[in-house]
């Protein structure tokens, strides 16, 4: 069987949300998201370039071990690239005003 191919983000969010069905996939996203977003606000703010270098391994390393560990699956991210990086910042931004539920819910996800 073949997997579907998503043709818009509109499409893949859904998708998205269901290959992130477990609480604790998700809260490690959250970790390795927020963990981003902090380096990147160090460097900039202290023009230190060098820990850019670092926000690949910090997102990429709390999500992977939550897909193959937890989730048991294979990140979007070797499918579909930006737009789970995407999906990755608005999961974590709905998650932090609280919006997530009902998206989750929409998506099937209980």
């Amino acid at each position: 069987m073949t997997a579907p191919r998503y043709t818009s983000f509109a499409e893949f969010w859904p998708f998205y949300l269901r290959e992130h069905s477990k609480p604790t996939t998700r809260a490690l996203h959250y970790v390795g998201t927020s963990l981003v977003v902090m380096l990147a606000g160090y460097a900039l703010a202290a023009q230190a370039w060098w820990w850019l270098v670092a926000l690949p391994v910090a997102g990429y390393f709390f999500a992977w071990i939550a897909h193959f560990g937890v989730e048991k699956n294979r990140p979007a991210t070797f499918t579909y690239p930006l737009w789970s990086l995407l999906a990755d910042f608005r999961m974590w931004a709905l998650w932090l005003t609280g919006r997530l539920g009902p998206e989750l819910e929409r998506a099937g996800v209980r």
